[in-house]
């Protein structure tokens, strides 16, 4: 698909931000206390996903009994109590994308499956606060991903039609929603390998953020 770039529009955890891994740890400690294992395949396919498409993926996996509001207790405390300590980590190449964006006049937003209030705390503890001041989160719109809403409404909060933006993502789920908003995507892999339909459906797919910012850079005065 080509076309002038004239938005951008990021995922936040695991294309901007390392928040996935400090989620997924704080996940398996509270899994593993109420007891109960789960594969590297069973964490896999909850990447992308909201909160609670993945407490309802978990309880599938493990069956009857499982008790949804015991585990988010638990794993947000043990989140917590991580990333005040050590913080959260900012994806490499960040800082060089919104340089070259910001040089090149193009605006960006964030388009999460994280609330508001989650995505802008997992952004101040990656030093972030003032950085993305527009966000659509999920609980602004009607559906998650893979659901488009998050990306139509990131296009609207920009002003800008579907068509002139690009999306950079991180997760399959991800790769859907931006591909039904009918917006070009890159992806950018983050903790598993590529999914054979995301490898397909995206336009690009990128060994991490400053290759996007290299292309965007170099494709400045040219249709991308």
């Amino acid at each position: 698909m080509a076309g002038t770039l004239a938005g951008l529009i990021l995922d936040l955890d695991g294309l901007a931000i390392d928040s996935e891994s400090t989620y997924r740890a704080a996940w398996r400690a509270a899994a593993a206390e109420m007891g109960y294992r789960y594969s590297d395949a069973d964490w896999a396919g909850l990447l992308g996903l909201s909160g609670p498409d993945v407490l309802a993926g978990l309880a599938n996996l493990a069956g009857d009994g499982f008790d949804q509001a015991r585990f988010r207790q638990l794993s947000g405390e043990i989140w917590l109590a991580q990333v005040e300590t050590d913080g959260i980590a900012v994806k490499p190449g960040l800082p060089e994308l919104l340089e070259v964006a910001q040089a090149a006049g193009i605006p960006y937003c964030i388009a999460t499956n994280s609330r508001a209030a989650a995505a802008r705390r997992s952004l101040a503890y990656a030093g972030l606060a003032e950085t993305f001041p527009l966000l659509v989160a999920v609980d602004q719109v009607a559906r998650g991903k893979p659901a488009p809403d998050v990306y139509l409404a990131a296009a609207g909060r920009l002003g800008l039609s579907a068509s002139a933006c690009l999306a950079l993502e991180d997760s399959p789920v991800g790769v859907a929603a931006a591909v039904a908003a009918g917006i070009r995507c890159w992806l950018v892999p983050s903790s598993y390998p590529v999914d054979a339909l995301a490898g397909r459906q995206a336009e690009r797919v990128l060994s991490d953020l400053r290759e996007a910012a290299d292309f965007i850079s170099a494709a400045r005065s040219l249709p991308l």
